[in-house]
Parts: C-alpha cells; sequence; structure tokens
C-alpha cells in the first residue's frame, strides 16, 4: 500500500507538477529512505508516521554522515508527499510539520591569499587575443568582486575607465556602481582595441575570437586554465569574487562598505567574511606571538 501511494505521488509529481527528472529522481530515492525505514519500524502505512519516529530517522541518518543540506530536502519531500496524501484524503497529518535537520557546520567560501592573487594577476601575458581578455576578466572579477553573471552581462556603457568605474547589474535586477582599480583598467584598455577587431554582434564587453558575447560557461572555463596554469589549483570565479571581499575587510574592517560593493541585501551574508578574516588574524597571532604555541602535555 505504502509503495503504491508512493508510485502515485511520484507519476503526479512527473505528469502534473511536471517537476525535472533529477528532482523526481532526488525527491523519490528521499521518499524510498523513509520508506524502508517504515518497514524496518514496522510502520504499515503513511498514516503511521509520527514526528517521533521521522525526527529519529533524520538524527540516524545525520550520525551516517548526511549533510543538512540534503536532510532539509529529505524533509521538503516528505511534506509534498503528505500535502499529496491529505489532499487526497489519505492521511490528515505531516510528521514533518516543525521539523528542521540538524544545524551543519557553516562551510566558509574558499579564497585565494594575498600572495596568491598577486600571483595569479602577475604572471607574463602574451600580447594575444586570448591572453589579454583572459587577463582582463581575473582582474576585473578580482578588482570589483563581480559575480559571474554581473561580468557577463556587462556592457561597453556600463564602462567609465577614464574615471575607474563600471556599473553592474546585480541580483534583483538592482543597479550598484563598482570602482575599477589601476592594473584592471591597464587590462581592459588593452583588451578593448582587440574586441573591436571581431565586430562584436553586440555591447559586450567580453566576446568569443567570433564576436560573440561570451556566456557563463566559456568564462569558467578561462578561470579554471587560468588556476591550474598559473597556481596548480582549482579555481572558478566565485573565488575571485570572495578573495575580493576577504582582502577587502581584511585591510578595511569596514562591513557595511563590503556588504555595499558585493550587492548583498543582508549584511548576514557578508558576515561570513568576519569569519575568514578571523582565521587570518588567528594564523597571524600563532606564527607570531612568542606564547602562541604551547608545548604538547603541557597543561600548567
Amino acid at each position: 500500500m505504502m509503495e503504491r501511494q508512493l508510485d502515485a505521488y511520484c507519476e503526479h509529481l512527473r505528469s502534473e507538477r511536471q517537476v525535472s527528472p533529477h528532482t523526481l529522481s532526488a525527491y523519490r530515492g528521499d521518499l524510498e529512505k523513509v520508506l524502508a525505514w517504515c518497514q524496518k519500524q514496522n510502520i504499515g502505512s503513511w498514516a503511521a508516521l509520527d514526528i517521533q519516529r521521522l525526527r529519529s530517522l533524520v538524527a540516524r541518518l545525520h550520525q551516517q554522515g548526511q549533510s543538512s543540506r540534503s536532510l532539509a530536502r529529505l524533509l521538503s519531500a516528505v511534506r509534498g508527499l503528505y500535502h499529496y496524501l491529505n489532499r487526497e484524503g489519505l492521511c490528515d497529518h505531516d510528521p514533518a510539520t516543525g521539523l528542521a535537520p540538524p544545524k551543519g557546520e557553516r562551510r566558509l567560501p574558499k579564497t585565494l591569499d594575498t600572495d596568491r592573487a598577486l600571483q595569479l594577476l602577475e604572471g607574463a601575458v602574451e600580447d594575444d587575443f586570448l591572453a589579454r581578455r583572459d587577463q582582463a576578466i581575473l582582474e576585473l572579477f578580482y578588482s570589483s568582486g563581480l559575480r559571474l553573471s554581473e561580468l557577463t552581462g556587462l556592457n561597453l556603457d556600463q564602462l567609465d575607465l577614464a574615471d575607474g568605474m563600471v556599473q553592474v547589474l546585480g541580483k534583483g535586477s538592482k543597479t550598484r556602481l563598482l570602482p575599477v582599480g589601476r592594473k584592471a583598467r591597464e587590462a581592459l584598455e588593452l583588451w578593448l582595441p582587440l574586441r573591436a577587431l571581431t565586430n562584436p554582434a553586440d555591447d559586450a564587453v567580453f566576446v568569443s575570437q567570433q564576436g560573440r558575447r561570451l556566456g557563463p560557461r566559456a568564462i569558467q572555463v578561462r578561470v579554471k586554465a587560468a588556476g591550474e596554469r598559473e597556481l596548480g589549483q582549482n579555481l572558478h570565479p566565485h573565488m575571485l569574487r570572495h578573495s575580493f571581499a576577504s582582502h577587502l575587510l581584511e585591510s578595511s574592517q569596514d562591513l557595511r562598505a563590503v556588504q555595499e560593493l558585493l550587492g548583498h541585501s543582508d549584511i548576514k551574508t557578508t558576515q561570513i567574511y568576519t569569519h575568514l578574516d578571523f582565521q587570518h588574524l588567528a594564523t597571524v597571532y600563532d606564527s607570531a606571538h612568542p606564547r602562541a604555541k604551547r608545548i604538547k602535555g603541557d597543561e600548567s
């Protein structure tokens, strides 16, 4: 009975809700975990599953290494199932109501330290189309903290190199004005004449050799290649944005200014960089303070 009702719900998701195959597979996998748990606990119907037993399953999965995000998705799948069962008159409760996943460990964004950032950007640059374009992309990401979508959508009329400013369209269609550093301006000034030679299809700042606007995937590939070539590590656009924010906060200690530059609507989003800054300060302390390092076994 429970399996048939699960099959019916998945068919509802596929045909009526028209969820993607990926989402359907993920939800079905989560609900099959719940079904297997119910069978082990001798729970014979979805109506018999209560919040205490569902909480026990979530705790068990967490102990087995399931992330908080995965458990949140499982609970979302359960809520969807019970919404369907209640609508069909097969149940009159939802055991996931009020149930939250265990808080996961907060993941700090990966950044380059200042030496690695300089290593990436100060290497020799060939005087050709791809090298000049890619250098301008890297410099602008690090100089101004742009999101990938902001850089791919950037047009010529948003750049003011004379005054060293760029206007970007961020999340929620909000615009913000950002400074462009000297090195980024120089890289852009060397790139733009080469860009013009492609007879671009539109006003995109960054284009392919065929004159077409570069998409997100193309830029990710070029940034990754630069990281492997110059640093021997994986590199992605958001890492440059994180590095911009972390290094700026480290130097200025002005959280509100960093919030404005990043285009965060909530300062809580920006506060994650204070954790990164503290990590830097703790590292400096450990390496520099004469009494920072304790001898192992010394509890006196």
